[in-house]
């Protein structure tokens, strides 16, 4: 059991704690274990940074809760060698750092497998944060360092040494971009492939893996994510289960309306709002039990099966761009802003118009993984 205690904090500390998003409770936390282990180990710099004079005192200062309050703590990362003296006793034990508590961290704003992720790069990259060289960062491939940065980033708000983490980032000129638009453009226009070979491979995985025929049959339909695709095929069993399918599929327009569960399909950088489905293949999903990405990417592995999923977005876009407007496309493959979808795309009617000019391009897709 955690004791609840109160801590006072100059202003301008917590405003700047809460505009990095750190956790102050557990940042302290942390903090308080690493000057602990300081003293323990005889470091000499702790008592001077525990002076009384290193702190301010008086009229600005905020009180920070204890149990369960999130948004405030001293910021170490502020004090360069405070942050180098962290890093350093971290890496001296070993780089005991409580991936547990990270974990539980990380998920109060992140999905599941989004912490996941996020553990498992900053288990593999901590030690670059810790001896403050991010020299193995900065080399690594183009499709892989931007992530790594933003677990690390993670990491280091945790550990509470945010500031400290910039300053090596800047000083090993690192950005946070991974390659330019100019060269994902160039990529796309030299990429010679057939997009027959995405609808022949859907083919083969449809007869290798006949219990997952009506998963691939959705991905190919609605050109989701595959995690949204799972999300979505689970959750039309669940709800048909229920007797509620009628609050996400509307069989009038064929719709399966995402937006209404926010909480799956609405996140910061991913959305997904609309995907048209024929009845028929939603009665189909409805008799099937749910499956689980480990489920799908492990079989996959165990039968040396290549994994094409995002092929199949980019096919579903480029068969649709006969039919639609890039903005509708944008807008069917969740890159509009809700507002934008709220504004002009909320109307029967217009989902109906949408839907007449959609099929067209769905049915032709229908046709080649048959």
């Amino acid at each position: 059991m955690k004791a609840r205690t109160t801590l006072l904090i100059d202003k301008e500390t917590i405003e700047r704690a809460q505009s990095l998003g750190l956790n102050i409770s557990q940042t302290c936390e942390n903090s308080l274990k690493v000057i602990m282990n300081f003293m323990q180990n005889g470091y000499s710099r702790i008592p001077e940074f525990l002076s009384p004079g290193s702190f301010p005192s008086g009229k600005e200062s905020g009180v920070a809760g204890g149990v369960g309050f999130e948004p405030t703590t001293t910021n170490l990362g502020g004090c360069e060698q405070t942050a180098k003296g962290i890093c350093k006793t971290y890496a001296e034990n070993g780089g005991s750092i409580d991936w547990t508590g990270f974990l539980e961290w990380l998920e109060k704003d992140h999905r599941h497998r989004v912490s996941l992720d996020k553990v498992s790069y900053c288990k593999r990259f901590a030690h670059c944060l810790l001896d403050r060289d991010l020299s193995e960062i900065r080399d690594l491939r183009e499709s892989l360092r931007p992530n790594v940065l933003k677990a690390l980033s993670s990491l280091a708000k945790y550990l509470g040494i945010y500031e400290e983490y910039r300053k090596l980032m800047a000083q090993s000129g690192l950005k946070w971009a991974g390659r330019s638009s100019d060269d994902l453009i160039i990529d796309r226009l030299t990429k010679v492939e057939d997009a027959g070979e995405v609808w022949a491979w859907i083919r083969e995985v449809k007869r290798t893996r006949p219990e997952l025929q009506e998963f691939m049959d959705l991905m190919a339909l609605t050109g989701l994510r595959l995690g949204e695709a799972i999300s979505s095929y689970n959750l039309i069993i669940e709800l048909s289960r229920k007797g509620k399918l009628n609050e996400y599929y509307k069989p009038d327009l064929g719709t399966l309306e995402h937006f209404r569960f926010k909480d799956i399909f609405i996140r910061k950088s991913k959305k997904a709002f609309f995907s048209f489905v024929p009845e028929e293949l939603i009665q189909k999903i409805q008799a099937n039990p749910p499956t689980t990405q480990d489920s799908i990417t492990k079989s996959f592995q165990r039968r040396h099966i290549p994994m094409r999923f995002s092929d199949i977005r980019e096919n579903h876009g480029t068969f649709l761009i006969k039919h639609l407007k890039e903005t509708e496309i944008d807008f069917l493959h969740g890159r509009a802003t809700s507002s934008v979808f709220m504004k002009n795309y909320f109307n029967p009617a217009l989902i109906g118009d949408l839907k007449d000019r959609a099929q067209k391009g769905l049915r032709e897709i229908q046709e080649r993984i048959q």
